[in-house]
Formats: C-alpha cells, sequence, structure tokens
C-alpha cells in the first residue's frame, strides 16, 4: 500500500491568499491603534515572549481560535463581535493566512492578513510592545 497523497500547507496558504485580504507593512502601520482595528497573533506564547508583539493585539493560540470567534461555544470570546477590522499575523504569514481564511469562513468580517508577518514588521521599523 503506497503512502497515501495530502494536501500540503503550501497549497492551503496559496489558497486562503487567493480569497483573504492581504495588508501590506505599510497599510497595516497606519492601522495600528485605530479603534476600528484588531490586530490578532495567532503566534506561540514563546514567540510572543521572545520577540513582542504588535501593540494592542490580541494574543489567540491557533488552536482556539474557531472557539473563541463562535458565539455559541462556551469560548467565545466579545472582541471578536465588536464591529471591526481583524489583522491576523504570525512570524512569516503562514498561520495567519489560513487563520484569515478560517475567520472569514466563520463569518467574521472584515478580515486580511499582514504579508511576511512580524518578521516583515520589525524588519521594516513596525512598532513592537513586550510585557515587563
Amino acid at each position: 500500500m503506497g503512502a497515501k497523497q495530502i494536501k500540503t500547507v503550501e497549497s492551503m496558504v496559496a489558497e486562503a491568499n487567493k480569497e483573504v485580504r492581504i495588508l501590506g507593512i505599510e497599510e497595516a502601520k497606519a492601522m495600528v491603534g485605530r479603534d476600528d482595528v484588531t490586530f490578532v497573533d495567532v503566534r506561540d506564547v514563546r514567540e510572543i515572549a521572545k520577540t513582542g508583539r504588535i501593540p494592542g493585539a490580541r494574543h489567540v493560540p491557533r488552536g482556539m481560535l474557531e472557539f473563541w470567534i463562535d458565539p455559541a461555544s462556551p469560548y467565545f470570546k466579545d472582541y471578536f463581535g465588536e464591529d471591526k477590522t481583524f489583522v491576523f499575523y504570525c512570524a512569516a504569514s503562514w498561520r495567519s493566512a489560513l487563520s484569515a481564511k478560517t475567520a472569514q469562513d466563520m463569518g467574521l468580517t472584515p478580515v486580511a492578513h499582514l504579508e511576511g508577518g512580524l518578521g516583515a514588521w520589525i524588519e521594516a521599523g513596525g512598532p513592537v510592545e513586550t510585557k515587563d
């Protein structure tokens, strides 16, 4: 019996990028601090501790995303019920592409994800906050 062919993560990210708005760094920088925008960091807590995060971003563990978005879930987070634009990001934009696509498929709108992730953000001089 041969190996089963699976859909690759790379192909899933490419599909997500065709369906979800991708924000360039400069456009996203202009959105930081706006009342109508929520940045959503889907990275692991260890990544956030190491590199910080975009100021004001909400941390949403990737494994809890669907549960925190769904108003019928006991884990629902009220901020996902707000009338805002949700900008997802991760380290390099693969997880954020999948997260934004999932959120959009669940009916959360408008959503986008950050091109190049936090790595590109930092390289472009984007602001970063760290916890003391």
